[in-house]
């Protein structure tokens, strides 16, 4: 009997750090975004599911969905698409693989928030060279393509501070510094293929570098591709550091770029309303638990094999 629940001893204490660490935390976001609590008060009152009704029917709100949901859907199918190229390109090459692959990884290990400012200068509409290369480009075209130069002006936007492309420049900044990670992960599935398939495959007729990938790589990356999906989702969603470093007194332009950690670190921190702040945090984390879920549904039922 005593051997039976040996197990408990060394499961407990995972156990408990995962309750301690975990679940109270959530159960304690969950309670406060059901009052009006802010820090410094004695008290708070129970105002129940009013600050959800305020996160979907006010339009500060919905700008946060918008921008959080228009980052989420540009960043993610661009680096794990890039990834999985930049993966592709590094496992097929013989020589300076580690140099391309440190290369692309420089971005990931990068401090975000130094990189912001040097973005900030690229960026800048005078001293910036985003603007100045696109200037020289578009004067080479009116030059020496005048039939070809119709559109295009000498004449740039504010990418960080127009509200219409603020969040498109975030998104593009956000590619390049996220694709890298992805590209290691697919290059650790890539190398978990065995060499045999391919030759197998080459036997069956398959000869061209698209039929190899077509029949062998892309449905062995099926497991590592629904990874990176997810955790690209996760990321993408947790995007704090730019935007703060960018637009620190809140959201850029017209809360173009007003996503949803910016939010809870405003309502929270900034204007102290814990309860409104742990009700966004609440949806961060159910939006989480869905991607979790969905990944899970997807690994088991093995869908990337069909």
């Amino acid at each position: 009997m005593a051997q039976s629940r040996a197990y408990i001893w060394f499961i407990a204490p995972a156990l408990i750090l995962m309750f301690v660490i975990l679940l109270i935390p959530i159960l304690i976001a969950g309670g406060l975004s059901m009052t009006d609590y802010s820090l410094g008060n004695s008290g708070a009152s129970f105002v129940g599911w009013e600050n959800y009704e305020r996160i979907f029917s006010r339009s500060q709100y919905e700008k946060m969905f918008g921008a959080t949901f228009r980052y989420v859907f540009v960043v993610v199918p661009l680096t794990v698409g890039l990834g999985l190229g930049a993966a592709l390109l590094i496992h097929s090459l013989g020589r300076f693989g580690d140099l391309y692959k440190t290369i692309y990884f420089l971005p990931v290990m990068a401090a975000l928030i130094a990189m912001a400012i040097v973005w900030e200068f690229a960026f800048h509409p005078t001293i910036g060279i985003v603007n100045a290369t696109l200037e020289r480009g578009c004067g080479t075209i009116l030059e020496h393509w005048n039939w070809y130069a119709q559109g295009c002006e000498r004449t740039f936007p504010l990418w960080l501070n127009d509200r219409d492309y603020a969040i498109w420049t975030v998104s593009f900044i956000g590619v390049w510094q996220g694709f890298g990670f992805n590209m290691v992960l697919y290059l650790a599935g890539l190398a978990s293929i065995p060499p045999s398939l391919y030759d197998a495959a080459e036997m069956d007729g398959a000869t061209r570098g698209w039929d190899r990938f077509q029949l062998v790589t892309w449905p062995l990356l099926g497991p590592t591709t629904v990874f990176v999906v997810t955790i690209s989702f996760i990321r993408s969603f947790q995007v704090f550091d730019m935007v703060e470093a960018f637009y620190p007194q809140g959201g850029g332009p017209s809360k173009s770029v007003y996503v949803m950690m910016f939010a809870i670190y405003e309502k929270g921190i900034q204007q102290n309303l814990m309860g409104i702040g742990a009700a966004i945090t609440v949806i961060f984390l159910g939006f989480v638990m869905i991607l979790t879920l969905i990944q899970r549904w997807l690994v088991e039922r093995r869908t990337h094999y069909v």
